[in-house]
């Protein structure tokens, strides 16, 4: 029984897009959406991070480059290539997210929680990694989310999504991504279906 939905590719393939273009579907349909995306941010044409946003619109930074210059003020660094990760902004924006998915609003109508992505970034967070594995167990949501394509060394959050019997995961490629949005949402519709 298929629960949870994930989109893996490669890195600017249109993963991003495509969950946001199913989240508009689903709120259409009259489908609870919570969640966040992860966004890039650019100054001047080149990329100097990543932003994480929730549906609703609030916005906290995720990773910046490394500002050679400035100093570190001794607190661990969290890195990935040439970008710092900013824990406490991302844990402070997403873990209260997490906490509001598991009350079910008693009507027994089911949410979709969107969680893109389960990355490198995001994994520094160890309460990040319990939340989504909460998640991934509750009876009051489905995840549509986005996990990156194996490459180095696993990712052991990510290799557990990809493993799992209760998840779909689609392959986005330039070539398919135009035409996948459907079989998605059909995909996420049947998840959200009541157990007979």
């Amino acid at each position: 029984m298929i629960k949870h939905v994930f989109l893996t590719g490669p890195p600017g393939v249109g993963k991003t897009t495509l969950v946001q273009k199913a989240c508009e579907a689903l709120v259409s349909s009259g489908v609870g959406v919570e969640g966040f995306y992860t966004e890039e941010v650019r100054a001047g044409g080149r990329r100097v991070g990543f932003d994480v946003v929730t549906v609703t619109g609030e916005r906290g930074q995720l990773s910046r480059i490394r500002d050679v210059s400035g100093p570190s003020h001794g607190r661990r660094e969290y890195t990935v290539g040439q970008y710092v990760v900013d824990l406490p902004s991302f844990e402070n924006l997403a873990l209260p997210l997490f906490r509001n998915v598991g009350s079910a609003d008693g009507g027994g109508s089911r949410k979709v929680f969107i969680i893109d992505e389960i990355g490198k970034m995001e994994l520094f967070s160890q309460s990040f990694i319990r939340a989504v594995r909460q998640t991934l167990g509750s009876s009051s949501c489905t995840i549509l989310g986005t996990i990156p394509v194996p490459k180095g060394k696993p990712l052991g959050l990510v290799e557990e999504v990809r493993s799992r019997g209760d998840v779909r995961v689609f392959t986005v490629s330039k070539e398919n991504r135009n035409s996948l949005l459907p079989e998605i949402i059909a995909t996420l519709e049947r998840c959200l279906k009541p157990a007979v």
